[in-house]
């Protein structure tokens, strides 16, 4: 059997200058052009004034972190936290919007042909039997079935 190599970090951002990953790097290039078009666009009063917040906002989103997930995500997380609604209430009985008479035909020939099938609880052997077949890959067989209940392997 083949072996392959299983990475151990996945969550770990490639690092491609000191410290720096590539989401930040781009942020950085991102906000250096911002800044720069800030600089060019305006005089030097108003560009202080507008670097500032421009600075802080590029830095929080490339280097901060808050339980150790980057600022973006906790910033997605919260909006979808927000648009959510704070309780939520399962109903067993949820209210089907009425079908057209079409779908009403179509369910109700299909609920006429529909054959209930009653199943039996697995047994411990019988979960057994199922992994093993699972395991071999459809070799094993198992056991001869009763009548009535389902082959995992008619190939043969």
């Amino acid at each position: 059997m083949r072996q392959a190599t299983v990475p151990q970090f996945i969550d770990v951002e490639d690092k491609i200058i000191g410290p720096i990953t590539v989401r930040q790097f781009l942020m950085l290039v991102v906000g250096g052009l911002i800044l720069f078009l800030e600089y060019k666009l305006s005089d030097i009063f108003l560009f202080i004034l507008l670097a500032i917040p421009t600075l802080a906002f590029f830095a929080v989103f490339a280097f901060v972190k808050i339980n150790g997930m980057p600022f973006h995500y906790f910033v997605l997380n919260m909006v979808q936290t927000f648009k959510k609604p704070h309780l939520r209430i399962w109903i067993r009985d949820a209210v089907v919007a009425p079908a057209r008479q079409k779908d009403k035909a179509k369910i109700s020939h299909a609920a006429e042909t529909a054959l209930l099938i009653s199943r039996k609880p697995l047994t411990g052997s019988k979960l057994s039997d199922i992994a093993l077949i699972i395991d071999t890959g459809g070799i094993y067989h198992g056991e001869e079935a009763e009548l009535g209940e389902i082959h995992f392997n008619d190939h043969k």
